[in-house]
């Protein structure tokens, strides 16, 4: 987070650093753009969904977080949970275990970061603790970027 890179960049670096430590076989993570929030970086090669997928504040286990300011973990099945909506671009929709966290800058939640098994898994609290402060952490860097972006000096 103190390289100087593009956002999209570190968005990516961190999806990629929380699946190799927590094992995962997937790692979201969405902003809050225009009230929606929209897939921003993921841990699938294929990242065809980022920037495509969009989900509102009152939509599925993802919007629950964002809306509620609140870690979620959920160890199995969490296709069946009553607050889970099926986006059928997104293939991790059908893995069991679900734990997810709001990204939070300035008191407001700007973001989520969802992590998947495909296996039912139990998440440790050193899990949860991790991505929560990942989440703050995130919500850090968003501030600085945005900052670094008004703050950019302008040709004369």
């Amino acid at each position: 987070m103190t390289r100087d890179m593009e956002l999209d960049d570190v968005l990516q670096e961190i999806v990629n650093l929380v699946s190799d430590f927590l094992g995962s076989d997937s790692c979201l993570i969405y902003l809050v753009e225009d009230g929606e929030l929209v897939l921003c970086a993921t841990s699938d090669p294929n990242r065809k969904n980022v920037g495509k997928v969009r989900i509102r504040l009152d939509e599925g286990l993802t919007g629950w977080v964002a809306r509620e300011r609140r870690l979620l973990a959920i160890s199995r099945e969490a296709y069946h949970d009553p607050r889970f909506k099926l986006f059928k671009d997104l293939p991790q929709d059908t893995f069991e275990a679900f734990l997810s966290v709001p990204i939070i800058s300035q008191g407001k939640v700007v973001g989520v970061i969802n992590v998947q098994h495909r296996d039912a898994r139990i998440h440790s609290g050193n899990d949860m603790e991790m991505l929560s402060t990942l989440g703050e952490q995130v919500g850090c860097l968003l501030v600085l970027s945005r900052q670094k972006s008004t703050s950019a000096p302008t040709a004369a």
